[in-house]
């Protein structure tokens, strides 16, 4: 079954070419477009998406706000932020607000695809940009120093550890080897002090 689609940015020009790629992806469906965020929940409401593909700057509403009052409304819709703003407060406000996902538009059209089939699947995703965002955002919060760095690749790791997904699995999603896998939890572990799934879905829990 298709994955349903509903896509919001206010610039036509790259709406309408985000458009003609999306429609050529066999396992997801456009239900409809929007360009304000006063369109976005009456349209969900009539479409019904499984996903919405949110901008963060629309001319009345931001993408923030929008995102809040959607998942408000229609909690079982997941959002999907695609935004030119490469800044951690607003990674941050939009997965607050109740986003599952965050892909600016300077990375390649293979990372929103990765986000949305997250998405639908009721998993979090963020571009390795982000990514790296959000890890810088990690601090421990007794001495107020940066824990040793979490790279991009071991936070996307981790994300999907505590999904539950198996190594196998990640590999798979991430294109890249089992091997690698394993490496990345080790070091992961090694890093946060942390030797149990249990634990690091706590830590996830705690600095998301």
């Amino acid at each position: 079954m298709r994955t349903r689609l509903l896509v919001v940015d206010d610039h036509q020009i790259f709406r309408e070419a985000l458009l003609r790629l999306l429609l050529s992806v066999t396992d997801l469906e456009v239900v409809g477009q929007a360009s304000t965020g006063a369109e976005v929940i009456e349209l969900a409401e009539t479409t019904s998406p499984a996903v919405v593909c949110m901008d963060i700057n629309l001319p009345d509403i931001n993408g923030i706000e929008v995102t809040r009052a959607l998942r408000s409304a229609l909690p079982k819709v997941k959002v999907v932020a695609l935004s030119s703003h490469l800044e951690q407060r607003y990674v941050l406000e939009m997965l607050k607000a109740g986003a599952s996902g965050y892909v600016t538009k300077s990375e390649g059209c293979e990372e929103l695809l990765h986000a949305i089939r997250a998405a639908a699947k009721g998993r979090t995703y963020l571009s390795s940009d982000a990514t790296d965002l959000v890890a810088g955002d990690l601090i421990d919060k007794g001495t107020g120093r940066r824990k040793e760095t979490i790279g991009a690749r071991e936070w996307q790791v981790l994300k999907l550890v505590t999904d539950g997904l198996t190594s196998k699995a990640i590999a798979s999603q991430l294109c890249i080897a089992v091997a690698t896998v394993e490496v990345h939890r080790r070091n992961i572990m090694r890093k946060l002090n942390i030797h149990s799934v249990s634990e690091l879905t706590r830590y996830v829990d705690r600095h998301q």
